[in-house]
């Protein structure tokens, strides 16, 4: 406080001492600290109408938690400020006795700001030069909601500068908050809003943390405790290895509870002789304070975290979106099915060691919904990286660790990581365009050993064996993964709407290489495409192919099934037509028609060992082992990349789409090698297997006569 404020405080000591009533002593007050800083009644008043208004609707940061697809299982918890808000019908009354006893004890007998108070504190400050305060409960809670309200470091900084015009502000707004809310509300508000250290915000956050409880069941030694934090959080901080400090704070409360008549003195002095003990919690953080037993979801909530930093619903911008997550107090529910993630988890685990280079990964979605059911790697989600080897990528530098055994590395897609090529899994992007434009599953080419293009200017792409060559249909070109043909057909519909379709069922293209190809000007010429040259990721290629699963409708992959707002209504979005979605639900768009999608679906048969519903395979296929594994109706595409640097199998039945692959993340010319080239295969095949166990099966609708042709 500057020389001149305290000079009028000191000249209106007589006043005070008089014993003047509350409206002439903050007149007394506040008129010569508004004047000697040429603030305007005016200007004053209609700023204080303004945060009042704030004042009545603001909402503390609230913590937002996650839980499994039961909806009652805590994964984990985002938050800046750990905080649930509580009514305060589910707090003890021992608690709010205590807070009124430790700061203000005379809360239920004045009107916002204590008279008595003010006079005490200007008297003493004039005195002695020192700052002593004179807030009641509705001045903290003033102080508190104009911080969490506050949208700007100014307005932060406004809302805590300890100065004599933000004091005067605070008492003019507690007043005017006292008759909007009555007692009970300003204590619930205060008691949620007030920090008592160690992260815990409101009583419900300190409740948990230092006693292992709720507010409800607080006993007068442990609300005491906590009331006494608040004045300084780490001054009387009882988990400090000496609680002299905090006995004597706590012992303070108590006494002041027993001459307020809320404890006998005799219960006073028995709780008095108590020690303080404590029983403490932390509460998981992010994504990598997931409990050991759900560890391998952590990749999942990595997913959750990106996903909603690229939904418009919760902010302009990224940043506003995170701030959203952690202070908005949301109720998310995830969309993974223990079961079938535990399939997929068994199913990486035995294929590829955890502290292998390849990571074997999987992603199962949910064909019509997009919903995400499995996300699973050969790594353990953790954040240190001490035990790691030196990365395989002999261009890292000797600091750089590999991505194994740990990591929070987005293996499996929904972040920054471009993927991986994805081989002749690709192949059904032309196909489908084929279908889409007209083409029947019967088209035929003679395919050669050796193609040359001319409409790629000369390109000449060859199989895989000389069992390809020959006659191909659809059927048989898909099952034996036959890169002439594919090639020839892709010339047929164009690269570009290869491409094209590609990008409508999610693919996105994030090397520099890939977005050159894919430009409107270059996709033409984009032959190999249709071999998988470019990146894509397992969550990328499992919703694609749920796709055409879904005859043809796409739906934008989700990884929750619920999102609930802190007041319980589920969070929403505005449509450009201004109507109001829910954002957990399914965004879905037609991509292709239904008989186009059915058509891929047969000829996606032929490579599983499955049997079409209307034409033949050709007698052999790429991954006839996973009909008899899956033991139902099944589709997919096989794909491994030059020198089989990776491998991919994508499968599908009527409820599920899975992806998986294996390749080194840090070194993609560290090839994996032919002899690994059936661990996706196994591992798509037996997560459906084990996933849909015990379910009815479903089958393939069969595309109609004409487009068979």
């Amino acid at each position: 406080m500057s020389n001149r404020p305290l000079a009028a405080a000191g000249r209106l000591v007589p006043l005070l001492r008089a014993g003047l009533i509350a409206g002439i002593v903050i007149a007394a007050a506040a008129y010569p600290l508004v004047a000697l800083t040429g603030l305007g009644a005016k200007a004053t008043a209609h700023a204080v109408d303004q945060k009042t208004r704030v004042l009545k609707t603001a909402l503390p940061a609230e913590t937002s938690y996650v839980y499994g697809p039961d909806g009652k299982t805590v994964l984990t918890m985002f938050y800046e400020e750990y905080r649930q808000y509580t009514k305060l019908s589910d707090m003890s009354p021992n608690i709010q006795q205590a807070i009124v006893a430790a700061e203000d004890s005379r809360f239920y007998q004045h009107h916002g700001v204590d008279p008595k108070g003010v006079a005490r504190a200007f008297v003493s400050n004039a005195r002695s030069g020192g700052s002593q305060g004179a807030s009641t409960l509705t001045m903290q809670y003033v102080r508190m909601a104009l911080r969490d309200s506050a949208t700007t470091p100014k307005e932060v900084q406004e809302a805590t500068q300890q100065t004599s015009i933000r004091k005067v502000k605070e008492m003019r707004m507690a007043l005017d908050l006292e008759k909007e809310l009555s007692k009970e509300q300003i204590m619930e508000r205060y008691l949620n809003s007030a920090y008592f250290g160690h992260r815990a915000y409101g009583i419900y956050a300190a409740s948990e943390i230092f006693f292992s409880k709720t507010p409800k069941d607080l006993t007068p030694v442990e609300a005491a405790t906590l009331a006494g934090l608040v004045k300084s959080p780490s001054e009387y901080d009882p988990a400090d290895s000496d609680q002299k400090e905090a006995t004597g704070r706590r012992n303070y409360v108590l006494d002041r509870m027993s001459q307020l008549g809320y404890l006998s003195p005799d219960s006073a002095a028995a709780a008095k002789s108590e020690p303080i003990r404590l029983k403490l919690t932390t509460p998981p953080h992010d994504c990598a304070a997931v409990a050991e037993k759900y560890n391998s979801w952590g990749f999942a909530c990595d997913y959750l975290k990106n996903w909603w930093s690229a939904q418009p619903a919760f902010g302009a911008n990224r940043l506003e979106r995170m701030d959203n997550l952690r202070r908005g107090g949301y109720r998310i529910v995830l969309s993974l099915d223990p079961k079938i993630q535990g399939a997929a988890e068994k199913s990486v685990g035995a294929k590829e060691a955890t502290g292998s280079p390849f990571a074997n990964g999987i992603v199962v979605s949910e064909p019509g919904t997009g919903r995400v059911k499995a996300m699973a790697v050969n790594r353990t989600y953790s954040l240190d990286l001490a035990d790691n080897p030196q990365s395989s990528n002999p261009e890292a530098g000797p600091k750089v660790k590999a991505n194994y055994p740990n990591t929070v590395a987005p293996l499996l897609g929904g972040g920054d990581l471009a993927g991986y090529q994805a081989g002749s899994t690709f192949k059904m992007f032309p196909m489908l365009a084929a279908l889409d434009s007209g083409m029947t599953l019967s088209t035929s080419f003679n395919a050669p050993y050796r193609y040359r293009s001319e409409v790629y200017d000369g390109w000449s792409p060859s199989n895989a064996s000389g069992a390809m060559t020959g006659q191909q249909t659809m059927w048989s070109g898909f099952g034996k993964s036959v890169n002439t043909y594919f090639v020839w057909l892709e010339e047929k519909v164009g690269a570009d709407r290869a491409v094209r379709l590609a990008e409508q069922l999610g693919l996105r293209w994030r090397t520099d290489v890939d977005r050159d190809h894919a430009s409107p000007d270059k996709a033409k010429k984009w032959g190999a495409f249709t071999l998988g040259v470019s990146d894509a990721t397992p969550l990328e290629m499992a919703n694609a192919y749920a796709a055409i699963a879904a005859d043809g409708r796409y739906c934008e992959a989700i990884p929750v099934q619920a999102i609930m707002n802190r007041d319980g209504t589920p969070a929403t979005y505005a449509t450009p037509g201004g109507l109001h979605r829910e954002v957990a639900k399914p965004r879905c768009r037609q991509v292709v028609g239904a008989d186009a999608a059915r058509a891929a679906t047969d000829a996606a048969r032929c490579p599983t060992g499955d049997t079409p519903a209307r034409g033949s395979c050709g007698g052999w296929s790429t991954a006839d082992s996973v009909r008899g594994t899956v033991g139902r109706p099944v589709a997919g595409k096989t794909g491994t990349t030059d020198s089989t640097r990776s491998a991919w199998f994508v499968g599908y039945t009527p409820e599920l789409a899975a992806a998986s692959f294996i390749s080194d993340p840090d070194n993609p010319f560290n090839a994996v090698g032919d002899g690994q080239s059936q661990i996706p295969i196994k591992a798509v095949s037996e997560t459906l297997r084990d996933g849909l166990k015990g379910t009815p099966t479903r089958q393939f609708t069969p595309p109609s006569d004409a487009i068979v042709g």
